[in-house]
């Protein structure tokens, strides 16, 4: 199996929102390895109104999946933490107790319905995307 490099963001703005990136960085470390992590950002929201604000985190990891099983894979940590609501299906943000997004995959260039790589937005438009990501690319 060959290894691929991946750059995913991660943010919760429910609940303990750093206990929540934890959780779910664990449930990533359970199948791959994760070669570095940026320091946590509070940020507010983005692209949505709310009075919760967000903890954020970039990460590096390998992977021997595909991006679209990794998109599985992190979708389905998001699910198994209590995400109701996917706003790539719904084109609407709310609230969120994690948000995990495939940033980069090796140098791929990607697009599906499901999944874009690179993520345009967190590369070139939010500001704490690039805070983020600078911290570790």
């Amino acid at each position: 199996m060959s290894q691929h490099t991946a750059v995913l963001l991660l943010g919760s703005n429910i609940g303990n929102t750093k206990n929540n990136i934890d959780e779910a960085l664990e449930a990533i470390a359970q199948e791959h390895t994760i070669l570095k992590k940026s320091e946590y950002l509070i940020s507010e929201p983005v692209e949505f109104v709310s009075s919760n604000i967000f903890c954020n985190i970039a990460t590096i990891i390998q992977t021997d999946l595909s991006p679209v099983q990794l998109l599985d894979y992190v979708k389905k940590i998001e699910i198994n933490m209590g995400r109701k609501n996917d706003s790539k299906v719904t084109k609407i943000y709310t609230d969120r107790i994690i948000d995990i997004d495939i940033v980069k995959f090796n140098e791929l260039k990607f697009l599906s319905e499901r999944l874009e790589i690179p993520h345009k937005r967190h590369l070139n438009e939010r500001k704490f995307s690039k805070i983020l990501l600078k911290d570790i690319i």
